[in-house]
């Protein structure tokens, strides 16, 4: 018994069969309801079919393959020689999204339907809805939606708050990182001033838990483009963290790239030293770094 072959309403319609050739080495598993709804789906795009039942065949694709591209962009197509419905179309993208928060269709289809609608006003808290979802804090397809959502439609005013939210929440998070770096790049001019107001912020997090790589990454972000020497506290801030945590490998590899660019050679081999016996993981890179800062 099949769902579209004892159909009344698709008895006009052949069901295509994929191409595997004669002898398929390794044939897939398909389920007999998924090989059939992929053979009347395979018939309805040969025939650029744009009817309801198409609208409709492409929903029950979806539900055995959210990944299927071909059916979300088919899906797109019906969507607008339909005329259907752009609300319940987001009803249901939202409901695929729940269940499926790592899609990459999906939040594509999403993008899509937002474009069109001209509409961003769900987009925010949905991203947040989805990030705390089964404490999936990290998922990169929501944060990326979420940063087209405030560059397209400028509605930065609250993010930094979002940001301390997700950070209390899980100061390692380096996808929040990653996050306010975008927005505060996006926001200010990243004049002198402004870095050296987040590199305080980011060394507060780190006298909380200086192993946390985050907060260091952040700040080697901040003075790209400019010097260490341009915000003498990183360098004071460095060497006090380092006589309370002398194990600290992030601080002393920004020691390493602060004593590179004053020229202090000796003093950055001596980290590189300390290094190579407490950062065990990356001590042959260290040794690396040590030979040719020798060398040079």
């Amino acid at each position: 018994m099949g769902r579209y072959s004892d159909s009344a309403d698709w008895a006009d319609v052949t069901p295509l069969e994929p191409h595997e050739g004669p002898n398929p080495i390794v044939p897939i598993a398909y389920t007999d309801e998924f090989k059939e709804t992929m053979n009347y789906f395979r018939a309805i795009l040969q025939l650029d079919e744009r009817s309801d039942r198409a609208w409709e065949l492409t929903e029950d694709v979806i539900e055995q393959n959210p990944a299927n591209y071909t059916a979300w962009y088919y899906r797109r197509i019906l969507l607008k020689d339909l005329n259907k419905d752009l609300g319940k179309e987001m009803e249901f993208c939202s409901e695929t999204a729940e269940d499926n928060p790592k899609n990459y269709q999906v939040w594509h289809h999403r993008r899509c339907l937002v474009t069109i609608l001209n509409d961003p006003s769900q987009e925010l808290e949905f991203t947040r809805h989805i990030l705390d979802l089964d404490e999936d804090s990290k998922n990169y397809h929501a944060w990326a939606h979420r940063q087209w959502v405030l560059k397209t439609f400028n509605l930065w005013d609250e993010e930094l708050k979002f940001v301390d939210v997700k950070l209390n929440e899980d100061f390692r998070n380096n996808s929040a990182w990653n996050h306010r770096f975008f927005v505060v790049s996006s926001t200010t001019e990243m004049s002198k001033e402004d870095r050296q107001k987040e590199i305080d912020f980011a060394f507060g997090w780190i006298k909380k838990a200086p192993n946390n790589q985050s907060p260091w990454n952040y700040i080697t972000g901040l003075v790209k483009g400019m010097k260490y020497a341009d915000f003498p506290t990183v360098k004071e801030t460095c060497l006090d963290l380092k006589a309370k945590f002398p194990f600290c490998m992030h601080c002393s590899s920004m020691l390493v790239d602060i004593y590179i660019e004053e020229g202090s050679k000796s003093n950055a081999v001596e980290e590189c030293e300390h290094l190579i016996t407490s950062d065990v993981i990356r001590s042959k890179y260290w040794t690396y770094r040590k030979q040719t800062l020798a060398s040079a």
